[in-house]
């Protein structure tokens, strides 16, 4: 009887370590710079230097309610260390948040910064977080939104 216990208590143990998830840390995920893409005709834009491909016509719909005039525009893209992406444009109001998904990205916030729309946004790397410049206004963000 105690041989048995021993043997699966063994057992249950081999069983919990491999269960047990593999993680990597730290790791940083933040692009040292913005990227600034132009939309293609079928609204997608594209960085070959990080292997990213992002069709940005629902975007468009979102912040304007049209995406047909999309082609051609330029997105501002950056990712921060947590593995966040902040997108705007020129035009926009927002700066939106995304969370990258199994085969796309998930909102995660939509952050109000300009109710006239961004005349010339740029976004910079301010590790732990990113700064929006707009002209002469410049905003600290993270994924929760404005930082104070």
């Amino acid at each position: 009887m105690r041989i048995l216990k021993y043997f699966m208590s063994f057992i249950f143990l081999i069983v919990v370590a491999a269960c047990s998830t593999l993680t990597l840390k730290p790791a940083d995920y933040s692009w040292p710079i913005e990227n600034a893409l132009k939309v293609d005709a079928k609204g997608f834009i594209e960085e070959q230097r990080y292997a990213f491909t992002l069709k940005v016509k629902p975007l468009f719909f979102e912040e304007f309610a049209d995406s047909n005039n999309c082609s051609g525009k330029e997105i501002r893209i950056i990712r921060d260390k947590l593995g966040y992406v902040y997108i705007t444009g020129k035009d926009f109001k927002n700066v939106y948040i995304f969370m990258v998904i199994e085969g796309g990205m998930k909102a995660e916030n939509k952050v109000l910064v300009a109710e006239k729309g961004l005349a010339s946004p740029a976004f910079n790397q301010k590790t732990p977080n990113i700064e929006l410049i707009d002209g002469s206004e410049k905003f600290i963000l993270n994924h929760k939104g404005v930082v104070r």
